[in-house]
Formats: C-alpha cells, structure tokens, sequence
C-alpha cells in the first residue's frame, strides 16, 4: 500500500534535499511540503497523510507542539521527528507528544527510507545516539515503564539476534537482509519477541532489552 508523506522543514535546501530522497521511493504516493507548523496543519486538513517528517525547530509553532495538534486530531498519523538536537527534554517531549520516531538529521537518506516504512507499517524507532536519553527515562519518568526485572523471557537464539538488531534501529526489512530471512519470518519473529516481553511495540521492546540487559 502506497503512503502519503508531508515533509515539515523551514530550511528550503534541507526541505528539497528530502523530498529528492522520497521522489521515485515505490512505497510514496504524494510528497507534501511546509516550511511551518502552521502551514501543516493546514496542509493535513486538506489532503490525506500518513507519515509526517517533522522538524523540531520551527518558526512559530514549533515541531513538539505541532506533533500534539497533529496525534491529537488523528491517532493514526505517524509523526517522525528529524532533528540536528539531541537534547534530553527535546527527545523526551517529542516522544510524549505522541513522536513515533526520532532520527539524526545525520542519519543515511537510504536508511531514512526503510525507518519512514517502517513507521508506516507501525513501527516505533529512534536513533541510538539517543537510546541513553530514552532508557534513562525508562527508569526514572512515570511516562515509561519503569519495571526492572531478572525474568527469563525464553527467547531463542534467533529471537535475540534480532532483539539486538532492533536496539540498534534496524528495520524490518534491513533485518531479513541481514540474516538472509524472508521478511515475514522477520515479521514473525518480532511478534513473538513483543509477545515474550509483554509490551506493544518496537520501541518499548528495545528499551526493555537494553534496560534488563536482554542482549
């Protein structure tokens, strides 16, 4: 199924930069674009969207708040943060506000690609330069799960190889190609590592890994 991105960047060169990355994509319907939060709400009203790429400074309106209107109107929306920060309370309000996922502004435009489908296909993932801010959060914020446990979760070999795999942000698909797996083996295995760990997503199951020491 074919998606519809909005790309939210007020550096016009950045801004082109990114739809250039997503133009001729195969999954990507239509490529919106604003250079304000302003301007993407209204773009959101108007036209169906999937995934937003959403900077976080932006003039006005800024990327964290935008984030909120943007979940608060439609939960089913995924909103990627793309950032140049990593500063702790600008990661922590982004994921609060309902962000899916946040990446570098460093991060490989190839790599951006399979992170926004995966997204889409819903997906949590942030970037490991900011796993520390995220897994100290975890054990310190009432807005995380803040369970420490010595459980044995019994997942096998395969299932931590790909437990470490999602630590460290790779999608998916990134996985089956790394392990020479179809992706809906991967997809599988995912499933019941999130049914071991007894959480709902991706992001939650790779800050449990990475709190109790899974991998």
């Amino acid at each position: 199924m074919k998606i519809n991105i909005l790309i939210v960047e007020d550096h016009e060169l950045t801004r082109f930069g990114l739809k250039t990355t997503f133009e001729g994509v195969d999954y990507v319907e239509n490529i919106y674009e604003a250079d304000s939060a302003e301007k993407a709400l209204e773009i959101f009203n108007e036209h169906p969207v999937d995934v937003v790429v959403m900077d976080l400074g932006l003039p006005g309106m800024n990327g964290i708040d935008a984030t909120k209107k943007l979940r608060d109107s439609n939960k089913d929306v995924k909103v990627i943060i793309l950032t140049s920060h990593n500063d702790e309370k600008e990661v922590l309000n982004s994921l609060k506000a309902g962000a899916n996922a946040y990446c570098s502004k460093e991060i490989n435009p190839q790599r951006l690609v399979a992170v926004v489908q995966s997204v889409a296909d819903g997906a949590a993932w942030f970037d490991p330069s900011i796993a520390h801010i995220v897994l100290k959060a975890s054990t310190s914020s009432r807005g995380f799960d803040t369970e420490t446990s010595s459980k044995d979760y019994d997942l096998t070999s395969r299932e931590k190889q790909i437990l470490k795999l999602m630590t460290e942000g790779y999608s998916n698909m990134e996985i089956a190609q790394l392990l020479v797996i179809s992706i809906n083996t991967t997809k599988a295995h995912v499933a019941s590592i999130l049914q071991k760990l007894e959480v709902d997503d991706r992001l939650q199951a790779a800050l449990k890994a990475l709190k109790n020491n899974i991998v």
